[in-house]
């Protein structure tokens, strides 16, 4: 199974994705958890244009992140996957569709991403933008990156709430609550897939 986890920065892709893995890992699962960007050569241009220190246009940013994806898939998940190990991955393609869809054409960024898997599962960790970047301030002690401003967030909610409706088994799940709580859900979500 191929589960992703999406949301802004600050709704809980990681804090979730590892504690989904560790439960998975303790009932007996072989899991690969991986996160995009990658840290292949691709994710670090990534990394250096979102931490601002490399100016690019945004259809050139988001063609970075497709490449990104292209080579995450080939060489992790798809290998990963035909092994029959669970893949957890922390941030995929409605990432790219999302914050792509501010400055880019949002089917445009379908069509360059059309011929990827979907995942099995795919859970939006939803919060408000103040939510986002108040907790982004709190975990971080540097300069706020690339999309980490309140109308740009807003937009980025905006549309991974519409995605929900264009792919199958899109769970979006209330990010605004205990971690445990949320944890809960996403664990009933997964076993019933799982065990149907």
């Amino acid at each position: 199974m191929f589960i992703a986890f999406e949301g802004m920065d600050g709704a809980g892709n990681s804090t979730q994705s590892n504690l989904l893995t560790n439960f998975l890992r303790e009932k007996g699962y072989d899991v690969l958890l991986t996160k995009e960007p990658t840290k292949n050569p691709i994710g670090e241009i990534i990394r250096s244009v979102l931490q601002k220190r490399l100016k690019t246009s945004s259809l050139a940013l988001q063609l970075l992140f497709t490449a990104d994806r292209g080579h995450h898939l080939h060489s992790e998940i798809e290998p990963a996957l035909k092994e029959g190990k669970t893949v957890i991955s922390d941030r995929y393609m409605f990432s790219t569709l999302a914050f792509g869809a501010l400055d880019v054409d949002m089917e445009f960024l379908k069509e360059i991403n059309s011929h990827f898997r979907v995942p099995d599962i795919t859970f939006i960790l939803d919060v408000p933008p103040e939510v986002s970047l108040e907790r982004i301030k709190k975990s971080r002690k540097r300069e706020p990156e690339l999309f980490e401003e309140l109308e740009k967030l807003s937009g980025v909610r905006d549309n991974y709430l519409k995605l929900k409706y264009d792919f199958p088994n899109v769970h979006v799940i209330n990010g605004n609550r205990p971690i445990e709580v949320v944890a809960q859900e996403i664990h009933e979500i997964v076993m019933r897939k799982l065990r149907p």
